[in-house]
């Protein structure tokens, strides 16, 4: 193997961490603007000017260019003909896969290093995990699973080093645990009051959304996973469009929601079925006899009833809610905790800069029990 050697350049190191900087920026940005590029980068345009983010040697048009390069973004026209031909840009499949790149980065980097990224189930087995503890052997065990050190001091222990001789009891084995892959669908309020009274919840509510998938993609390969939003209505969408998503004139539709995912999750047959609902509001709306009925003043019954009939049902079919609330007002807490009670799920009452940390470390942990 050859190694080449060149004179270390500190300003180099410097400006090549500062555009690793600024893209991060960057892609923060886009999740506010909804994937738009152009509005994006003139809002870093004027931050960059206002604090000189990009140091003596960069310029906005060499960023730009570092964006194409990258293949993070790529170049558009903006309208028709005879428009002045205005450049535009569009991110790319790439830029998409950098920002849940990003954002799993900024939220699972907070969390505790004993998150190690199984789902595990209590019990004991013979499972693909091995664990620290040993036992003795039994008939049946695989030999990869042998505890070679333990089981020949087992045997010097017996006879001494002299009359060595291995026998079966003296054989050790570690312990294996069950690992189960997870089906999950996460629901995520699209409602007005995401950026309601000046507070952006949407954007954090998004960038965990990201960093969930991109988890689940990269550590679970085989785990279900998909994103649902909710507004007057509930849809699915594919974690490619996550980054444009936008919230609406739209009231919570929380029963819509839940159905939706029980249908998604009724085609898996997953030992573990599991819905993460990020949501700020209380449930406003229903479909009633193929019409939307709405009441956006207080806690309607009608729609509080049918909302927990609809969590019961989960409940039925074994499928546990696990609700992450950004706000605490009282009376929606009342209504959480009764939700949480009927289908017996849980329940997280988080501030925004806390969010992705409540959402992984139940992900990761998957403390759910069997259903009986």
């Amino acid at each position: 193997m050859i190694f080449r050697y060149r004179q270390w350049e500190p300003d180099e190191f410097s400006e090549q961490k500062r555009t690793e900087q600024l893209i991060q920026l960057f892609n923060y940005l886009l999740l506010q603007t909804n994937g738009d590029v152009d509005q994006a980068l003139q809002w870093l345009r004027y931050l960059a000017k206002r604090f000189d983010l990009f140091g003596p040697n960069g310029s906005w048009r060499k960023f730009v260019e570092y964006l194409k390069e990258q293949g993070l973004v790529q170049q558009s026209r903006k309208g028709g003909e005879g428009e002045n031909g205005e450049v535009s840009y569009t991110l790319t499949s790439k830029g998409v896969r950098r920002i849940r790149e990003e954002s799993l980065d900024a939220i699972f980097s907070s969390l505790r290093k004993s998150f190690t990224g199984t789902h595990p189930i209590p019990q004991e087995g013979k499972g693909v995990e091995r664990l620290s503890e040993t036992r003795a052997f039994q008939f049946g065990d695989p030999p990869s699973n042998i505890d070679f050190p333990t089981t020949i001091s087992n045997a010097i222990r017996r006879d001494g080093l002299d009359d060595f001789a291995l026998k079966e009891d003296d054989l050790e084995v570690y312990e294996t645990e069950h690992l189960t892959s997870c089906a999950t669908v996460l629901l995520l309020d699209i409602s007005h009051s995401m950026v309601l009274y000046g507070e952006d919840r949407i954007t954090p509510a998004k960038q965990v959304a990201l960093a969930l998938s991109e988890l689940v993609m990269r550590k679970y390969p085989k785990d279900y996973f998909r994103v649902v939003l909710f507004g007057d209505e509930a849809y699915e969408v594919s974690v490619d469009d996550l980054p444009y998503v936008s919230v609406g004139p739209y009231h919570t539709n929380t029963k819509a929601a839940l159905q939706l995912a029980q249908s998604l999750l009724n085609h898996q047959h997953n030992a573990n079925r599991q819905i993460f609902m990020i949501t700020d509001g209380k449930p406003s709306a229903i479909l009633d006899k193929g019409r939307l009925y709405i009441n956006s003043m207080g806690l309607d019954p009608k729609i509080v009833s049918r909302t927990i009939d609809e969590a019961a049902r989960c409940r039925k079919q074994k499928i546990t809610i696990t609700t992450f609330m950004v706000t605490q007002d009282p009376y929606l807490v009342r209504f959480v905790k009764r939700l949480t009670e009927v289908n017996r799920g849980r329940a997280y009452y988080s501030a925004l800069d806390r969010l992705g940390e409540y959402v992984f470390e139940d992900f990761v942990r998957n403390r759910r029990r069997r259903v009986r």
